[in-house]
């Protein structure tokens, strides 16, 4: 087992990268900015347990910002081992249809707590914020539903 979330975490870890990558493609393309929602759900997080991220300014944004990325990042390595886990006690789909399952998950496990925290409205997203959203997530799927199909 403890093979498996290492396996899946590593797999994780590589689609986070290809994520990253698309994700900085379409703002070099497109001239987006980056988004400030990690960040924003950190600070929430934090706040609500009582541990607000300590700092001034430029300083304290800072460490949010860092922290915001470094949570895509666990969030990608935990949705990696989880799917590998699957995996493991049988449930074995399609490459394609498990990037794209593996892709959604992802995205639930990042969207759905801006939500809930009341960080961003998923519903008032236009065309362009959820394809934006979308194209990473399901590279992130298929890149990492793939290592770990791969590596059975």
């Amino acid at each position: 087992m403890f093979k498996s979330i290492v396996r899946g975490g590593a797999a994780g870890a590589a689609g986070t990268t290809v994520l990253n990558a698309v994700t900085y493609a379409d703002m070099a393309v497109r001239g987006r900015p980056s988004s400030e929602a990690p960040a924003q759900v950190v600070e929430k997080i934090s706040q609500d347990v009582g541990h607000p991220v300590p700092g001034s300014d430029d300083t304290r944004a800072n460490r949010l910002s860092g922290l915001g990325a470094l949570s895509g990042i666990a969030v990608g390595c935990a949705t990696g081992s989880a799917v590998s886990l699957l995996r493991r006690v049988g449930i074995r789909l399609p490459w394609w249809l498990g990037g794209a399952v593996t892709g959604a998950l992802a995205m639930a496990a990042t969207d759905v707590p801006m939500a809930r925290l009341g960080v961003s409205d998923p519903t008032s997203w236009s065309f362009e914020d959820w394809v934006s959203d979308a194209v990473p997530h399901l590279m992130y799927g298929l890149v990492t539903y793939g290592i770990v199909a791969a590596s059975d």
